[in-house]
């Protein structure tokens, strides 16, 4: 799974560099693992041309059993017990008229635990309406109305969707009590007063002289998981850090 979680890794950072490269100052939120994973099982359908430059744009090295790697992966972020809710979960809407190949769906189902469900994209609100409901359900109601209105008609014959919902608690509880209005920096010129959290504890943090940013590690009960905050010194812009990163 090592090569795995380094195609992850460099997809992440050029998608980053990708998104953020029309609008460099706008906010930039997304799960590369669940647009990776999602865009892998398409590709468990894909031939020639079509999986050659899926795999070079995914990073994948198709020598390896990649498919394999990402049932372990997504095993292991699914895993029940855990003192988090982390799922991610995919699936695929298809045009009932249209003939899938069970092979396609055994594998679908066996290494990314996604199911085909069929359904008459001629009724599109109708479809639209059932994916939504879906993905609510996945979501625990965070995101209603993934698929807007008009988003499919009656010549889709495909849908892929890939929804993922975190929970968890800090190893470390921040107290209410010492949240207060303190200013955030937007950009070199602009800033905002927001309500921030404050604690004083002991924390992984590493300074990264090639970036001029402070890295800092939040991890979650257990420390199974963590947030990785990346601070830029005051004279250093966010989009350097997002180039160098890149």
């Amino acid at each position: 799974m090592d090569a795995l979680s380094e195609a992850n890794g460099t997809f992440a950072f050029h998608l980053l560099k990708s998104l953020c490269q029309d609008n460099p100052s706008h906010n930039v939120f997304f799960s590369p693992l669940s647009i990776s994973s999602a865009l892998a099982m398409v590709f468990l359908g894909a031939k020639g041309n079509t999986a050659a430059q899926m795999s070079q744009a995914l990073f994948l090295n198709t020598e390896k059993n990649i498919h394999q790697s990402f049932q372990s992966l997504l095993t292991q972020v699914n895993k029940p017990g855990a003192q988090y809710l982390l799922r991610t979960a995919n699936r695929l809407f298809g045009e009932k008229t249209c003939q899938f190949l069970s092979t396609f769906k055994d594998s679908c189902l066996q290494f990314y635990h996604t199911e085909l469900e069929q359904l008459s994209f001629a009724k599109a609100e109708e479809s639209r309406d059932h994916i939504n409901d879906w993905v609510s359900k996945q979501t625990e109601g965070k995101i209603q109305e993934l698929l807007t209105k008009n988003s499919i008609n009656a010549q889709t014959r495909l849908v892929l969707i890939n929804a993922i919902y975190f929970k968890g608690k800090w190893n470390e509880q921040f107290d209410e009590r010492y949240t207060e209005e303190m200013p955030f920096k937007i950009n070199q010129k602009e800033q905002r007063p927001v309500q921030m959290m404050f604690q004083e504890a002991t924390f992984q943090l590493n300074y990264v002289k090639e970036v001029h940013a402070q890295v800092l590690e939040l991890p979650y009960v257990d420390g199974e998981l963590s947030m990785i905050i990346l601070l830029p010194d005051d004279n250093v812009d966010l989009n350097s850090v997002r180039r160098s990163q890149c």
